[in-house]
């Protein structure tokens, strides 16, 4: 039971090759540019047709290549909330939302539209059309539109990305509360790891039109298996390693050891951990530590990341190893240390990936 997806579609340059099976839970679809996201939710849809392969959600089939089997998208009760919302601009937002139910009575219309426009706090603005909406205001009439059909599943693509920082928290809030209530499957496509985190319970990640990693989100962003994994997901500290023994790595390009508490079972791969993992070494610990010298830094909103080489002094800005992620006040305190610093990599914090 659930979503099962075993489908292949060539494109120019391309070829998405997509085996997944997705329960009741809301799925985040996270992979570069050109990775498939997009496509993979359009396969699901209707809007394109897969070269060969099955589509089918619990007991109805969607799409069978074999069987000649392919339901037209209207049919295959899914609520498609698109990147830029697709609303009608000639229609109110009663009228938006009302799309896609002609088959019920007029009353019925009605009611499911006025409960819809009350369930997402648009109850004043049934008559308004879309250019006289926010951003934030469409995007809910884009969700309560999707929602309109009943639907079993729901497509969201990039549903936030269109969103300043404080509109865009505020409607995840309320997106996640709505969700709640949804007895279906949700796939969210999106660029965002802190979307995926806040919104999803499990984490799949495209590359090059494959399924190259699945797993709960705290697998996924916590000990990524591979490094286009790691990347996605924001890990700015990688670099090529070998194993020492069961738990120990040895980076060449660092010119350090480096223990894990993760079990290494490749002779090579990569190793990695994530800036804002890092911390300052207690006097008392001497595992994974070690001195380095600050080469640059950089200030965002609410911290600072330092440019560190480890071992020796920089020679340039660019001249460095890792990145460090601290709090604003940390930084100021970092300034009565002299250099180097000594930094701590706790084992539980350093993950290994197979190349």
């Amino acid at each position: 039971m659930g979503l099962t997806i075993d489908i292949e579609r060539k494109l120019p340059g391309f070829k998405l090759k997509i085996n997944l099976s997705c329960g009741q839970e809301i799925i985040g679809i996270l992979g570069a540019s050109g990775s498939g996201k997009s496509m993979l939710l359009n396969c699901i849809a209707g809007l394109v047709k897969p070269d060969k392969g099955r589509i089918a959600l619990h007991d109805t089939v969607f799409f069978d290549s074999d069987r000649k089997i392919n339901i037209a998208p209207q049919d295959r009760k899914t609520g498609y909330l698109f990147q830029n919302y697709a609303m009608f601009p000639h229609l109110t937002v009663a009228e938006n939302i009302a799309f896609g139910l002609d088959h019920l009575p007029k009353a019925e219309q009605q009611s499911r539209v006025s409960e819809l426009l009350e369930s997402f706090h648009l109850a004043d603005m049934g008559k308004r059309y879309p250019a006289q909406l926010s951003g934030g205001q469409q995007q809910r009439v884009a969700l309560a539109r999707a929602m309109a059909v009943e639907p079993k599943i729901i497509l969201l693509d990039e549903a936030f990305s269109a969103l300043d920082a404080y509109l865009k928290a505020h409607l995840i809030k309320e997106t996640i509360e709505s969700l709640k209530k949804f007895q279906g499957i949700t796939l969210f496509v999106t660029h965002n790891m802190d979307e995926a985190y806040r919104l999803c319970n499990r984490i799949v990640f495209l590359n090059n039109g494959r399924v190259e990693t699945v797993g709960s989100k705290e697998e996924v962003f916590q000990q990524p298996k591979t490094l286009e994994t790691a990347k996605i997901t924001g890990c700015k500290n990688m670099a090529s390693a070998v194993r020492q023994s069961e738990h120990i790595a040895q980076i060449p390009n660092w010119g350090i050891q480096v223990a894990t508490a993760m079990r290494i079972e490749n002779r090579e791969g990569f190793l990695g951990i994530r800036a804002n993992h890092i911390k300052l070494a207690a006097e008392n610990v001497q595992e994974n530590c070690y001195p380095v010298w600050i080469a640059d830094e950089s200030d965002a909103t609410f911290s600072t990341t330092l440019y560190l080489k480890i071992g020796s002094i920089p020679k340039r800005p660019d001249d460095f190893h890792i990145q460090w992620e601290i709090r604003k006040n940390q930084r100021a305190e970092l300034s009565n240390l002299p250099q180097p610093i000594r930094i701590y990599m706790d084992p539980e914090d350093v993950f290994f990936m197979a190349k």
